[in-house]
């Protein structure tokens, strides 16, 4: 345990920030095996799988902006889940 203010603040600071980042990152996961599970049906509806889409690269792109993801991590996710799409399309 820190002995001087600024580390215990900063102690505080870390675990709030990990909770917070915990979250984000689960939403994200959430949004993307959602569109998934989606993916994997044969009878997929093209309007709700693009509104899943946008919704899941809307949310990685917010992720990566707060710096939760790495810029190369958020565009290597947005380009899975776009490829994936792009092949339920055609």
């Amino acid at each position: 345990m820190p002995n001087i203010k600024s580390a215990k603040k900063r102690v505080l600071l870390n675990k709030k920030n990990n909770l917070r980042n915990r979250s984000v990152k689960s939403n994200v996961k959430t949004k993307i095996k959602k569109f998934l599970l989606l993916a994997e049906k044969k009878d997929t509806n093209q309007t709700q799988a693009k509104e899943i889409f946008i919704d899941a690269i809307k949310s990685i792109d917010q992720a990566a902006s707060k710096k939760i993801y790495h810029k190369n991590t958020a565009a290597r996710k947005k380009s899975r889940l776009a490829k994936l799409f792009n092949k339920l399309s055609a």
